[in-house]
């Protein structure tokens, strides 16, 4: 676990008119994009992928009301710098810059996805840093559930199936780049009436993903992550109260995440029936309300 800790960025600057926020530089330099909305104490937001970009602007809206909620585009994606290295460890110390770049002490830090992973190990590496971890939709410690995962992907999208597959087959332009993620997303919402249109919210605004760092990162994870015991063994000394929020018909297997739930000291969990891998889009009210009462203050 890299802990290493990276010089103060410089000041920040204003982002791109089409996307209001600000660009803070990481400590090699990479420009980050970040926004914040709300008052109260502070809620760092990690998006999915390894490769893509924020998408919690209906989330954050609703809990900006009791917290201020800090979201950032990961390096290379999204509205941020397209620019290496591409490593978890990089991940974590561009995390760590945009809480510094806040002047946080602390914070309590949210991951969906691979953002749950980030968030997770974040908190091992800087658990002074963390005040608490919600943990959404993640995939828990090991990597057992890739077949059950691809299996159940493969049924849930039926006879969109063939296009997906032509379209991995070979060279694509912008618009089936989006056509393809559009597709891929729809598998992760279980009720086929909205399944599309959720999957199309996700996909405005658009920005080209990137395959790089997605690969980069996989990669790395496959051949150098420490084994789920390992992680099991970390998860026990971790101080951190967790807030794990899944949906029951996530195509990935939710029993992939008990070792963590079990590992985890002090852990809630909240497991949302009829709902999907993004569930503040299904069940946003039900979505709201768990991290919420898990991020009050204590009497």
């Amino acid at each position: 676990m890299n802990g290493a800790e990276y010089p103060v960025a410089p000041p920040a600057v204003p982002a791109e008119p089409d996307h209001p926020g600000t660009l803070i530089q990481a400590g090699d330099g990479c420009r980050l994009w970040t926004t914040a909305v709300g008052e109260g104490e502070a809620l760092i937001v990690c998006h999915g992928g390894p490769g893509l970009w924020d998408m919690f602007g209906d989330l954050a809206a609703v809990l900006a009301t009791r917290l201020r909620v800090i979201r950032w585009d990961q390096r290379g994606c999204g509205r941020s710098e397209r620019r290496g290295p591409y490593s978890l460890a990089r991940t974590i110390a561009d995390l760590d810059a945009v809480r510094r770049h806040y002047g946080l002490a602390r914070a309590a830090v949210l991951g969906h996805s691979w953002g749950a992973t980030l968030a997770l190990r974040y908190a091992l590496a800087h658990p002074a840093h963390v005040t608490k971890l919600v943990y959404v939709s993640g995939t828990g410690l090991g990597r057992a559930w890739h077949p059950a995962y691809e299996r159940d992907f493969a049924a849930r999208l039926g006879e969109d199936l063939p296009r997906l597959r032509d379209l991995n087959s070979r060279a694509r332009t912008p618009a089936e780049d989006r056509e393809l993620a559009v597709l891929q997303w729809s598998a992760d919402f279980p009720d086929p009436s909205t399944a599309r249109t959720h999957a199309e919210r996700m996909a405005t605004p658009w920005f080209p993903i990137n395959y790089d760092c997605n690969a980069a990162i996989n990669t790395e994870e496959k051949r150098q992550s420490p084994t789920e015991a390992e992680l099991i063994a970390a998860c026990r000394g971790l101080p951190t109260p967790a807030l794990v929020v899944d949906g029951d018909q996530d195509i990935r297997p939710r029993w992939a995440v008990d070792s963590l739930e079990a590992a985890l000291p002090t852990t809630n969990r909240v497991t949302l029936p009829g709902v999907g891998h993004v569930p503040w889009l299904e069940a946003p009210d039900a979505v709201a309300e768990a991290v919420l009462d898990f991020l009050a203050p204590q009497p």
